[in-house]
């Protein structure tokens, strides 16, 4: 609806630019006919425009959407693609790749877990366990993992560490030891709110924590689930809990790894795929768009790309996403070389005047802030229109003295001839 009141706005700016500029040339020297000249002027617009409209929709190339991410092929040294790798924020039930990792290291995987009261008073995603139910240690490491149940996470910390708390520190440790040096854990399920905000991590430390824990045979074969099916060890009810993750069913290279989202976090996804013997890890925090169809093309994008592109990757402050957002869609444009639609030499003036607005047109729909640029630049081109009006006016007395200085000449010359 924005872009089609803009584009409203500025065929009626250019149809007065056109009447303008025609009106200040003599009949002879008019350039074009009108439907030409509006033709021309309008593909000028409608290239960025159109290039705009891409790019909003089109997540790969407008970063704006996703807070930060990183894809990496696992073993190499090398980011494919990144964006504010070393900024904080919540990772929501990313976290639980930690916690689970813990659980898979501990050596106690078919030891039976006794469900606490504790563990069941968690919300909103939870397997729906009971105090006093047994559950294998392997399986609420399932749990976790694949229905990302924070009752099975909770479960786990108590288990191990014997309350929350300590688990938490624990969990910390651990993350130093990794190599998680901007990460900050206060609970095992990843909430963000009220006593357990706080949570926080970057894509760089979820990358290094991702690398560490597929180095593991049973975090691969859990992560890779797309339902976990498991008894209960006393009461022998069946648990099938099946998978967020709908990257698995859209495409068709991806193996795992983990989902999650709260309010604060946004979408956030850490996801594998392999193809032709290359194997991709991928981190996307706070995604504000489809994270799945997003992830796919990403994925397909590298894959595809023999070196890194450099209009993926983006570092920018902590605090200026839309300083960002600018520098990809800047880095993009130059990558496709977008050149400026030209005209012939006749008509060079209208060119000029074109190339103007339609910087201008880009100024506006990249950023609010730039509407001084664009005002300014409007009256850089009236002050010309002015200026060029003001020549030909001046023009127009001149050649009308010479004309009357003419025709006093030309009297003067008959009385003459008509004397002798």
């Amino acid at each position: 609806m924005t872009n089609h009141i803009l584009t409203s706005t500025i065929f009626r700016s250019i149809g007065q630019v056109i009447r303008n500029y025609r009106k200040l040339l003599p009949l002879g020297q008019r350039p074009l006919s009108t439907p030409v000249t509006s033709l021309l002027f309008i593909s000028a617009f409608m290239l960025p425009l159109s290039l705009h409209a891409h790019i909003k929709e089109d997540s790969l190339y407008s970063p704006a959407p996703v807070n930060s991410y990183i894809v990496k092929e696992i073993g190499s040294s090398t980011f494919l693609m990144a964006k504010d790798i070393d900024r904080p924020v919540s990772p929501a039930s990313l976290t639980k790749i930690l916690t689970c990792t813990m659980a898979i290291e501990s050596g106690r995987l078919d030891r039976d877990v006794l469900i606490t009261k504790e563990s069941t008073m968690v919300e909103p995603s939870i397997a729906g366990f009971k105090p006093g139910e047994k559950i294998k240690l392997i399986d609420l490491v399932k749990a976790a993992m694949v229905n990302s149940s924070n009752d099975a996470a909770f479960a786990i910390a108590v288990y191990l560490s014997g309350n929350v708390d300590s688990f938490v520190a624990a969990m910390n440790s651990k993350a130093k030891m990794i190599g998680m040096k901007n990460s900050r854990f206060t609970n095992p399920a990843g909430f963000d709110k009220g006593m357990y905000s706080g949570n926080t991590s970057t894509a760089g430390d979820l990358l290094r924590l991702t690398e560490y824990a597929v180095k593991n045979p049973v975090f691969n074969e859990i992560a890779r689930l797309d339902k976990a099916v498991f008894i209960e060890e006393t009461t022998h009810k069946v648990y099938c809990l099946k998978t967020h993750n709908k990257l698995l069913d859209k495409y068709p290279y991806a193996v795992g790894i983990k989902t999650g989202y709260t309010t604060k976090a946004g979408g956030c996804l850490i996801a594998r795929a392999i193809k032709n013997n290359k194997d991709l890890l991928l981190v996307m925090l706070n995604a504000k768009t489809d994270r799945w169809s997003t992830a796919a093309n990403m994925f397909d994008t590298a894959f595809s790309a023999s070196r890194p592109d450099p209009s993926w990757i983006v570092q920018t402050s902590r605090d200026d996403s839309d300083r960002a957002g600018a520098t990809v869609i800047k880095q993009s444009r130059r990558a496709e070389n977008i050149s400026p639609v030209k005209f012939s030499n006749r008509h060079s003036r209208v060119s000029r005047l074109s190339h103007r607005p339609r910087r201008n047109v880009l100024a506006m729909s990249n950023s609010p802030r730039r509407s001084k640029r664009h005002a300014d630049a409007e009256f850089k081109i009236a002050h010309k229109l002015t200026r060029h009006k003001l020549a030909l006016s001046h023009s127009g007395r001149k050649s009308k003295k010479h004309e009357l200085a003419s025709a006093k000449q030309s009297r003067r010359s008959k009385r003459r001839s008509t004397l002798s």
